[in-house]
């Protein structure tokens, strides 16, 4: 089977995973994928029905049985590989995309709502110990990574208040979520540049680098 693009990591995708300890490399691997599916879904959506009805097609799929779903995805074959009992969290994901599908426009919960659901498989993964710190650190990957790509700069602006108010404070995330680590600091980086993509400019992999040895 051929690679479609659109499962092909971000730079700063990848340098979380390689950061990140086996246990975690697989799911962890299996929600960037599917986060960048729905990505591309919301991006090429031009017609908010046209989008929902393929967010549904997922969150439909993470619904049902793993015997009950299609097989030939890459995508799903590995979430029934790697997610098997954890499916309400990557379905938390989908919800978190449609925000943006249907809202007519983008305020203050919506930014909220779209933050929490993306950071929900971080927040499955880790457990119950590091819940709280995970949870603002994925939040604010989850908006700054985002906030480029929001086309209304009052609404970017949103997205880039709620990050800087996630990632006020660096706390140590622990082993093995070193990966959401190397993202918050990056975004954390991207943030002091205004909201810029997490691996523009020079010294991205240094801060990487940096946070992965310090878990934060």
């Amino acid at each position: 089977m051929t690679r479609d693009s659109d499962d092909i990591l971000a730079p700063e995708a990848a340098l979380a995973l390689a950061w990140s300890p086996a246990k975690v490399r697989a799911p962890l691997r299996t929600f960037f994928q599917l986060d960048r599916r729905l990505a591309r879904i919301v991006a090429r959506t031009s017609e908010p029905i046209l989008g929902q009805m393929r967010l549904a097609w997922w969150r439909d799929m993470l619904a049902a049985a793993p015997g009950e779903r299609p097989s030939g995805d890459a995508v799903l074959d590995a979430v029934g590989a790697d997610w098997r009992g954890g499916e309400a969290a990557l379905s938390a994901l989908v919800d978190a995309w449609e925000v943006l599908v249907v809202a007519d426009r983008l305020g203050p919960d919506e930014v909220a709502a779209f933050a929490a659901g993306r950071a929900a498989p971080f927040v499955a993964l880790a457990g119950d110990a590091v819940a709280r710190p995970v949870s603002a650190a994925a939040r604010c990957w989850a908006l700054t990574d985002a906030a480029p790509a929001i086309s209304d700069p009052s609404e970017r602006a949103l997205f880039i208040d709620a990050a800087r108010a996630a990632g006020a404070e660096s706390a140590h995330l622990g082993r093995d979520m070193r990966g959401l680590a190397v993202l918050a600091a990056l975004s954390r980086r991207a943030l002091r540049q205004g909201g810029r993509p997490l691996m523009e400019g020079r010294g991205a992999s240094l801060v990487a680098m940096k946070a992965a040895i310090l878990g934060r």
